[in-house]
């Protein structure tokens, strides 16, 4: 049972209502997951920035969405994997991409599979690759910048991945239609 609070505009603390009145103003609500991270003004301060930096790398709606994922239901996160499936949406992004990601299912293209593969090694291997990985990588199309762009977006889900962990995030409603859970 979770003890994390998930505030309002009107609970958060102090030092947070001004990320929160943000969070507020981008989304037309509070996503839980503000809610919680709220009781941490620093927290939700560096998963804002961080989010906005990864959002402006070189990636593209989809890569940006195969990053996403693949950590999310590598860390099964219930939480953003359903969000993360309503933001694709409003991305446009072509729906079976996100349900190949959310079944762990090979990618449309091998661009697309690559960041995949790469994004999943460096999630399981904590930041290691091996030469093979790497070139694999620089293969598809891919240098060095979107490596650390890789660790950039992860880091964004290493926040509210185990925050949500922790906290139990629900789901928010505009999300719940995309509910999700680990398979096996």
């Amino acid at each position: 049972m979770s003890k994390f609070t998930i505030h309002t505009l009107e609970s958060a603390p102090e030092d947070s209502k001004e990320f929160v009145e943000k969070s507020f103003k981008a989304n037309g609500r509070v996503p839980g997951l503000h809610g919680v991270m709220a009781e941490s003004p620093s927290l939700l301060e560096a998963y804002q920035v961080v989010h906005k930096l990864f959002m402006d790398s070189s990636f593209d709606a989809e890569e940006l969405t195969v990053v996403w994922q693949t950590i999310n239901v590598e860390h099964e996160c219930t939480y953003c994997v359903p969000a993360h499936t309503g933001i694709a949406n409003m991305m446009k992004v072509d729906p079976a991409l996100t349900e190949a990601l959310r079944n762990r299912e090979p990618m449309p293209t091998p661009k697309l599979q690559a960041l995949h593969d790469t994004t999943l090694a460096l999630t399981r291997n904590r930041g290691h690759l091996s030469e093979e990985e790497i070139q694999n990588f620089y293969d598809a199309g891919y240098g060095n910048r979107q490596i650390l762009e890789i660790i950039l977006g992860l880091s964004q889900k290493v926040m509210s991945n185990y925050t949500n962990h922790l906290a139990e995030t629900p789901v928010d409603k505009v999300f719940e239609k995309f509910a999700w859970s680990p398979k096996g």
